[in-house]
């Protein structure tokens, strides 16, 4: 400490030197759980060498973090004030309808599908288990009484998990990486397939190196007659902070008869219509369609859902499956936007778009019934917070 400044101190009278020791105080205590609470094992491990040079070799590196693209703006710290005090209506009024998959038996040939909440996604694919983002616990945050909290149960428990093969997960938040289902995951035998510096989380929680396969964008492994191809997102990372020490990814697996693709979370971008072009027409396409905001700096990494259904135009998806909404309370639209959206936009831009309850089942070939289901709960909301009409979403 500068000697004028402890000089100064000295000075004081005795009750404002007090209440600057208390205020000291304070500020090192919250400094020290602070620490404390970054250095459990929730929170993830660092890169090991063998990661770094896999980091510092890749094009979205910068010798120093992971990027999009050079001179880009930092990632979700900006904050549209008029967003966080609208009249959003955040919340459902009450849980979703569901349905309990069946999980005995997996298919022999063709693709089904199960949404479980959020990016989380049970596939059935040419008789391999598949699994996106491994989200199952019920708060998105080790801390539970600040944690966002989900609206409803995965309508398939982590202890309801059947052996998975393959697991995608697209980037290290909390809302789309989960230290307990990941660790049910890995006792099964479970192969994870990740971004760059994550295999550093899952090397913390106890997985084996040897059921980790951690890749750049534009790689691709296989596991007997499947591809895995990690593709590009416009995403940040990060468990401990905005520092993006980790690849985000989007997903295509790709059987001898079928491709599937789990976008992540992804701001728009040119990488989908490349995606599209390598690896299109895909049969079916989980694409994010919520959590966004209204800032530039927010949408630049969560697009809005006009944006997602112009997406699977650029992916060229025979079928679309809107993800990442109604599962738990992170942005700044009502809880029912983007679904209402999402058929607007499809319905306009002639994209075969399904509007599954949790826990329903699709077979990809099937017809298409889709019932608006939210709308009875949306109603409901509207009249419980004097929100307007948005029916004609």
């Amino acid at each position: 400490m500068d000697v004028a400044l402890i000089c100064y101190f000295c000075t004081m009278k005795k009750s404002l030197k007090v209440i600057l020791l208390a205020i000291a105080g304070i500020v090192l205590l919250a400094y020290v759980l602070v620490q404390w609470v970054l250095s459990g094992t929730e929170f993830g491990g660092v890169m090991d060498e063998e990661s770094s040079v896999k980091a510092r070799s890749s094009h979205s590196f910068n010798g120093d973090h992971f990027q999009n693209s050079p001179g880009d703006m930092p990632y979700g710290i900006m904050v549209n004030i008029g967003d966080l005090l609208g009249d959003q209506v955040r919340v459902p009024p009450g849980p979703f309808p569901m349905e309990i998959p069946d999980v005995a038996d997996t298919v022999k040939a063709g693709i089904r599908a199960t949404w479980l909440g959020h990016a989380t996604v049970f596939i059935e694919m040419d008789g391999k288990r598949i699994l996106t983002d491994p989200m199952l616990s019920d708060h998105a945050f080790p801390i539970k009484f600040i944690a966002p909290k989900r609206f409803n149960r995965s309508p398939l428990p982590m202890d309801a998990l059947p052996p998975i093969d393959i697991v995608t997960i697209s980037h290290d938040h909390f809302d789309h990486l989960d230290m307990k289902t990941v660790k049910v995951l890995a006792a099964s035998g479970s192969q994870f397939y990740v971004g760059i510096g994550i295999k550093a989380h899952l090397i913390e929680w106890g997985i084996s190196a040897t059921q980790i396969n951690e890749m750049d964008w534009w790689e691709s492994l296989t596991l007997d007659e499947f591809t895995i191809h990690c593709t590009p997102a416009r995403h940040y990372s990060g468990r401990t902070g905005l520092n993006n020490a980790t690849l985000w990814t989007s997903w295509v697996i790709s059987s001898p008869n079928h491709d599937i693709y789990h976008s992540g979370d992804s701001g728009y971008g040119d990488h989908f219509r490349v995606i599209g072009e390598r690896f299109g027409p895909i049969e079916m396409s989980f694409i994010k369609i919520g959590d966004y905001g209204e800032d530039l700096g927010w949408r630049d990494i969560h697009m809005h859902t006009e944006q997602s259904v112009q997406a699977a135009l650029d992916l060229r998806t025979k079928i679309m499956f809107p993800i990442h909404w109604g599962t738990f309370n992170l942005s700044n639209h009502d809880w029912y936007e983007p679904i209402n959206l999402a058929v607007q936009y499809a319905s306009k831009k002639k994209v075969s778009l399904v509007t599954p309850k949790l826990g329903e089942t699709l077979t990809f070939g099937d017809p298409i019934h889709n019932l608006p289901w939210w709308e009875s709960m949306q109603k409901l909301s509207e009249l419980r917070e004097g929100a307007p009409d948005s029916s004609h979403l």
